[in-house]
């Protein structure tokens, strides 16, 4: 075995975090400067990092502690109050990028759509679009201090249930193209696993007020850890719904009880020390321009473009339907615009299955990275604009 993913992670944990500090001096979040970091470290420029599975493993739980610590973060009495008004931001924030992403590809190459192959790709394009990552939106709205707040809470919402919707299309059309899938059985995983989780914090609710749960005070955040890795994997593996997002309910289980504090100040030592630098890197480390032609690049810019504003105006559309102020629909479209390492599973999933050629993946990844660097940098400053308008009216 070599040793060279010690030089990785140091070059990685260093990078990051100067250049975190350096985007902080400028008044950017700190995590523009991690995934500029990524970029700069992997083949695109330097070289001198390589795309390693285990990168992307340790990434990947780094991105389940940021879940989890935006579930201990939630206001669950707001989240039961405006249930309704996420589902309909989360509708809205699917259906538009969807038909955005369909419409751009069938225009720029000129698809036949009575060639199933290209309908399937352009359909499938438009399903990556629908996408929502708020892993990055997490770390900036905590950085804003507005992460518990009205505008952070919406997006977190919204954004699990663009999640599952998102699942639900993704499973639609793949079908034509993968026949063991069964959409029917995807569904009753889905409604099954809910169901389940629904018991685990009941369940969670009863033992926690019979038992003194600081008995083992030394070992009940790793007790909890443990659990949030396990509910990850099961949710993953057998819901067929994004580990993340079992990280998130999980958080959302115990954000009410006494240990919440506890699990905050120890998962955030360790998030910042060590996983959430190597997961921002990561997303960059997945770039390479080498390989683009102009053709392409017109593409990409296209493509970034309409990922933005298709997700701004579904997002943003819904939540002025649920009579959300215009300055809070701009901050919830900006605040999942974001498409992270979601749509690098859905990406990837259609590279698997043929869907996604070589030729297209890296446009895809390259607007994924572009839609994650800038959606801190917006969110900070349509969340300041806002909240400048809120001071202006409370003043009058």
């Amino acid at each position: 075995m070599g040793y060279n993913y010690l030089i990785s992670i140091s070059i990685i944990l260093l990078s990051t975090k100067i250049l975190g500090g350096i985007t902080e001096k400028i008044r950017l979040p700190q995590v523009v400067g991690a995934l500029v970091a990524g970029v700069l470290i992997g083949p695109s420029f330097l070289g001198i990092v390589d795309d390693t599975s285990f990168i992307n493993q340790v990434a990947e739980i780094g991105v389940i502690i940021l879940m989890f610590m935006a579930g201990l973060d939630t206001d669950i009495n707001q989240l039961k109050r405006r249930g309704v008004s996420y589902l309909i931001i989360a509708i809205f924030g699917v259906l538009i990028p969807l038909i955005g992403g369909f419409i751009t590809y069938f225009l720029y190459f000129g698809v036949n759509l009575s060639s199933s192959q290209e309908l399937l790709k352009a359909l499938f394009v438009g399903v990556i679009l629908t996408a929502t990552s708020v892993s990055i939106t997490v770390e900036a709205l905590r950085e804003l201090g507005t992460l518990k707040g009205k505008i952070g809470n919406s997006i977190l919402g919204a954004a699990i249930l663009d999640d599952i919707i998102g699942i639900v299309i993704l499973t639609i059309v793949t079908s034509f193209k993968d026949s063991h899938i069964s959409i029917s059985s995807v569904l009753i995983k889905i409604g099954l696993y809910f169901v389940i989780i629904s018991v685990f914090g009941i369940l969670v609710a009863i033992i926690a007020s019979k038992i003194d749960i600081r008995v083992e005070e030394k070992l009940r955040a790793i007790y909890v850890f443990a659990l949030v890795l396990i509910v990850s994997y099961l949710t993953e593996e057998y819901a067929g719904i994004a580990d993340i997002t079992g990280a998130y309910l999980t958080g959302i289980v115990f954000c009410r009880y006494s240990i919440r504090n506890e699990l905050v100040d120890r998962m955030s030592t360790l998030s910042f020390l060590f996983f959430s630098p190597i997961f921002f890197a990561s997303i960059g480390l997945k770039t390479n321009i080498e390989s683009f032609d102009r053709h392409m690049l017109v593409f990409t810019i296209l493509l970034t473009l309409v990922a933005i504003f298709t997700k701004m105006f579904g997002a943003g559309l819904g939540a002025k339907l649920c009579k959300y102020t215009n300055a809070e629909a701009l901050n919830i479209g900006v605040g999942m615009v974001s498409r992270g390492e979601v749509a690098l599973i859905i990406a990837q999933k259609g590279f698997n299955l043929n869907i996604v050629d070589k030729d297209m993946f890296s446009p895809i990844v390259i607007m994924i990275i572009v839609t994650t660097v800038i959606t801190p940098i917006i969110l900070k400053y349509s969340m300041k604009n806002g909240q400048d308008k809120l001071s202006l009216k409370q003043v009058s």
